[in-house]
């Protein structure tokens, strides 16, 4: 039966990691699309990337307030609404800071920080969680961490100067810093509130997303691009169309990442996101048939020989832990009985 439990709680596990994958795969081509490629004859660039942010939650809101009726579930939240506006602010300070980091920073340490997740996680993990981990676990962090920054930085065509054409600069460290930081603290954050008001996965997105609606048409707002961007969507019908798409793959992508993170936790939802971007390259140089280089390999074999070590040890420990517990209940048994004599 436990077998059977761990295989099934694996195939979830995989479907996950397949779903988030395909929808931020999605996500990413409609944003390169909006964001790089001109529209209509007059070459007109769409600039308004806090708009993008607004439409995403606000569909992402439809979706859950739809589904929680159709379930039947109740809409009040479970939590203070300030935890749930936490999580919306450190996502989009995360999300600011990675975007800002890219004008001031190079390629290598634009790596490093998308690469190094697991590590702020765990410790995120250990202050706001109280979990303990062993120096096994940062261990298989930092191969990890190690491996994907290699594949990463090895392969064809990785520039190596910021988008600005400068040398690293301590604001861009900083910037880089405070994303690791805000990202970890996101997940972390959402695993605790998962698990300390036994929430639902719509519940929590569902007040995410309001407080991003929020905080990002309070933006919009004293920006002064809520109706500059409404009218560029009204004056070309495919960039309405596109928007949609990207809408739509957010909130799919939001459901799947939420759903692993109160399933198997904010660590292993950092290893997935560590990993991405190394699945999609590798995938695609085989696909296309593309070359990989030996240090890249070198790269793809570290990650996955941690992976598969993590995931023979995990298993061993519960095996460890299950023959225990009979011997420990045999035992207790045996000394009720002596005390009984």
């Amino acid at each position: 039966m436990e077998l059977v439990l761990f295989r099934r709680r694996w195939m979830e596990l995989a479907a996950c990691v397949v779903c988030i994958m395909a929808t931020l795969l999605v996500y990413g081509v409609m944003q390169e699309r909006i964001i790089r490629v001109p529209y209509g004859s007059s070459g007109e660039f769409f600039q308004y990337s806090l708009f993008l942010v607004f439409c995403n939650r606000i569909l992402t809101c439809a979706f859950a307030i739809t589904v929680m009726l159709v379930l039947k579930k109740d809409l009040s939240p479970v939590a203070p609404i300030y935890k749930y506006g936490g999580v919306s602010l450190s996502n989009i300070l995360a999300t600011t800071c990675q975007y800002e980091a890219l004008k001031y920073v190079s390629f290598p340490v634009q790596t490093l920080g998308k690469s190094a997740k697991m590590i702020p996680v765990m410790i995120w993990g250990t202050l706001i969680m109280q979990k303990r981990y062993g120096l096994r676990d940062y261990l298989l962090a930092l191969c990890i961490t190690a491996g994907a920054a290699v594949f990463l930085l090895y392969g064809e065509g990785a520039q190596t100067k910021s988008l600005s054409g400068g040398e690293n600069s301590i604001w861009g460290l900083a910037l880089m810093a405070g994303y690791l930081g805000f990202d970890g603290f996101t997940s972390t954050f959402q695993d605790k509130l998962f698990k300390g008001y036994s929430m639902e996965v719509f519940n929590q997105i569902l007040y995410v997303t309001l407080c991003s609606c929020a905080l990002s048409t309070f933006g919009l707002l004293t920006q002064g691009n809520l109706f500059p961007a409404l009218s560029f969507i009204s004056r070309h019908r495919d960039c309405f169309f596109h928007v949609f798409l990207l809408s739509l793959a957010a909130t799919a992508s939001q459901f799947f990442i939420n759903h692993t993170i109160k399933t198997f936790g904010a660590l292993t939802f950092a290893i997935i996101m560590t990993t991405r971007q190394l699945v999609s390259i590798l995938l695609s140089c085989l696909w296309f048939a593309h070359p990989l280089s030996w240090k890249q390999w070198l790269g793809t074999l570290l990650v996955f020989g941690s992976l598969y070590y993590k995931s023979y040890a995990g298993a061993t420990d519960r095996t460890k832990q299950a023959v225990k517990e009979p011997e420990s209940v045999e035992l207790q048994g045996k000394t009720d009985t002596a005390q009984q004599v």
